[in-house]
């Protein structure tokens, strides 16, 4: 190709990329970002994930074991050879591990649970039984009780009001739960509010197994013997060691008390198998199951009790244990003192070549690939902070406990965390603080997806289409615009957002890689690489999405924050929580006419749903006003910030640093210091895992639980809060505006 063309075609790129507008970028420099990402797309190496991911899962490396400190080294010095200041940060936290297992049926036919997964000679990694942590639940009570027992479905609350109209209790007996509907550690706590004496919870085959596909090796769902291992920590309450909530976990760290650490299980807990399971729920009697109620095994479900009593015993070892954080760091050029953070975790519950693996893989790529442009003469302006973290799995202890250590300077300084975790073949899957909105569907649309090669954003939108009703199509007709998810808990950006209100993003591709391995001994390279993402081709995907979001919040010359977008959000919550507030009133009065009428008496089929919830009084009027009113100013000074929002670039220096400050510690003012009710670790006000969900999202936590649990008072409080913190996050907007006029 001769010269005269060379230039003509690169003419025509920096075209197409200043016709390309980025928010936070002059035009001029939108093009040279532009350049610079495709630059780094041809960089991403497939096969590095593929040699990165076979070293990490070669052993299990659950928290304090020889691999998980293996793996933290192995990672710091990739980092310190991509020129990165790197250093391994140790904390020391509560990690309990079993010491005795013992789950019998008794009675006329008696049974003895295996509580092991078998190896599988497809499976080179499943024999390492001598390194594997057993089946068992992190942060169960010890204990030894023997009782009857009653299945009670996903154990969450409104099953417990379905066995209450059957009239059965599960005080002093033993409840068998399955897995899903909540996060695992609800159904304990669920079942020890109901007077339950112990839980076990298993992976029914419906849901994870024979009954969605192969299982393993033929298939990638889970087999028999398969079980899911997992913390039962009452996290909603707080996350990270137990023995230090509120402060860092380092040695001289002042302790609890164990007995006084309220986030460690009253109860005994442990996951089984689904072949265990099978005796224990073929003994029960009484009412057959509701019909959602049952799962996938050749049996009627029955509720419970039966002539038979289960004796479960166990025993745990309550060490402390190291961690072992991975911190890397790239001085920014021009804001050395705005940080923008990268995280996933490394540790697993064996050895986790998908959750974590994946996830952890794709940053590692997408470090090492920004390190080669710096080299080349990119230049981040803001500070880049990549960290792997140990512990998420039994309690986000790694990033909880360095987030606490660091609060003071990360309220200062932190400008968002960028979070993944496990990934697979599929959609781009989204959430976050919503004031990102706009700035990811610009990234959305630049990654193309390895398989269609359309953008990720524009698959993600037609499998939104292909899935929604009538009514969904035609409000997603031709708007492909992706909203992000809310984000409840589960994984390490939680002490970011909720804690320190640093606003956050979590990602990851899934949708296509379905499988039933989840905390098992089955989670290993050899089920990933053929059943996951054979080639890392999505796996290089998230590393080219993750790349472009840590790129643009380190190079924006104004932060690409859209308020827009968080208010229209919060109004949809807002107007969620009024529609569940008429609900209520509108089932109180149904549930006084149901009773007049005694209407309870028509069936004793408990499989029939004609009985209303269980009567928790009167539903009185709330008064929103405050609310609607602190909505409808914080809409007026979001119109006219995005308006103003451009004439930021012709800020002089120091007010342009002013600027972003605002922009970046704005979600702080959606913090309130005494946090939400009956957890005050939680101080976000807007987003928050549900008490009784867990990883599940609640909005307006504050009024949305207190209308669910029928804390009326305190739901007319919370509403005065959220107002209050709505005006905190206007009178920040009103501060940027102020320095934009």
């Amino acid at each position: 190709m001769s010269r005269k063309w060379l230039t003509l075609l690169f003419i025509m790129c920096s075209f197409y990329a200043v016709a390309q507008k980025i928010t936070g970028f002059r035009e001029t420099d939108a093009a040279k970002e532009i350049q610079w990402e495709k630059k780094m797309d041809s960089m991403v190496n497939k096969g590095n994930l593929d040699t990165w991911m076979q070293f990490l899962s070669s052993r299990p490396h659950h928290v304090g074991s020889p691999q998980g400190k293996a793996n933290a080294e192995y990672m710091a010095n990739l980092f310190r050879q991509w020129g990165y200041d790197t250093k391994i940060e140790e904390f020391y936290v509560l990690f309990p591990s079993p010491k005795s297992r013992l789950l019998q049926l008794l009675g006329p036919t008696p049974f003895t649970a295996k509580l092991d997964e078998p190896a599988l000679k497809e499976d080179k990694t499943s024999s390492q039984k001598s390194e594997q942590l057993p089946t068992y639940n992190a942060y169960s009570a010890d204990g030894d009780v023997t009782a009857e027992f009653v299945f009670v479905n996903r154990g969450v609350p409104s099953d417990y009001e379905e066995l209450a109209r059957m009239g059965i209790s599960v005080k002093g007996k033993i409840v068998i739960a399955k897995y899903g509907g909540s996060w695992r550690g609800i159904k304990p706590k669920v079942a020890a509010e109901n007077g339950a004496v112990g839980c076990l919870i298993y992976s029914d085959p419906a849901d994870d197994g024979y009954g969605t596909g192969d299982v393993y090796p033929k298939g990638a769902f889970r087999p028999a013997d398969g079980a899911q291992r997992g913390s039962v920590m009452d996290m909603p309450v707080y996350p990270g060691d137990p023995l230090t909530p509120g402060v860092g976990a380092v040695k001289e760290a002042k302790r609890l008390d164990r007995k006084d650490a309220i986030t460690i299980m009253k109860i005994p807990v442990i996951p089984i198998s689904y072949a265990d399971a099978l005796p224990l729920l073929e003994s029960l009697e009484g009412p057959v199951a509701p019909r959602s109620w049952r799962g996938g095994l050749p049996i009627t479900y029955h509720v419970g009790p039966g002539k038979s009593k289960l004796r479960l015993k166990l025993e745990f070892n309550w060490d402390i244990k190291p961690l072992y954080n991975v911190i890397a760091t790239m001085k920014g050029t021009e804001f050395p003192d705005q940080w923008v953070i990268r995280g996933n975790h490394h540790d697993a519950w064996v050895n986790g070549a998908a959750d974590p693996v994946s996830g952890m893989v794709a940053e590692l790529e997408e470090a090492r690939t920004i390190s080669e442009l710096v080299k080349q003469g990119f230049k981040p302006k803001r500070t880049l902070v990549f960290c792997a973290w140990d512990g998420e799995e039994p309690a986000l202890l790694g990033s909880t406990e360095w987030v606490e250590f660091h609060q003071e300077e990360l309220k200062q300084k932190a400008v968002a965390y960028i979070n993944t975790d496990g990934n697979g073949r599929g959609f781009i899957d989204a959430a976050g603080s919503h004031g990102y909105e706009t700035f990811f569907n610009e990234i959305a649309m630049e990654v193309k997806d390895p398989q269609t090669g359309v953008s990720i954003r524009d698959r993600r939108y037609a499998k939104n289409l292909a899935d929604a009703d009538r009514a969904g199509k035609a409000k997603l007709a031709g708007n492909k615009y992706l909203k992000l998810g809310a984000l409840g808990s589960g994984s390490d950006f939680s002490p970011f957002l909720q804690y320190l209100g640093i606003s956050s993003l979590n990602l990851g591709f899934d949708g296509e890689s379905e499988g039933g391995e989840y905390h098992s001994i089955y989670d290993s390279y050899d089920l990933y690489k053929k059943f996951k993402d054979p080639g890392h081709a999505y796996g290089a995907a998230l590393a080219q999405t993750g790349a472009r979001i840590m790129m643009r919040l380190s190079a924006a010359e104004v932060l690409p924050m859209n308020f827009t977008n968080f208010y229209t959000t919060v109004a949809d919550y807002a107007t969620e929580v009024k529609a569940l507030a008429e609900q209520e009133r509108t089932d109180a009065e149904m549930e006084k006419k149901f009773a007049t009428e005694k209407i309870y008496e028509l069936s004793n089929d408990p499989t029939l749903h004609l009985k209303p919830k269980l009567s928790k009084g009167e539903v009185p009027f709330l008064d929103f006003s405050t609310l609607d009113n602190a909505l409808v100013q914080l809409k007026s000074k979001t119109e006219e910030f995005q308006q103003l929002y451009t004439k930021a670039s012709s800020l002089d220096a120091a007010k342009l640093k002013a600027f972003n400050e605002i922009l970046y510690k704005a979600e702080r003012s959606l913090l309130q210091e005494n946090g939400l009710p009956r957890r005050k670790w939680y101080k976000h006000q807007i987003y928050a895992p549900g008490f009784y969900t867990g990883y599940g999202v609640k909005t307006l936590p504050g009024i949305r639980e207190g209308l669910e649990q029928y804390q009326f008072k305190e739901a007319q409080d919370n509403i005065r809060i959220a107002a209050s913190t709505l005006q905190q996050y206007t009178n920040q907007v009103e501060a940027a505006i102020a320095l934009l006029k």
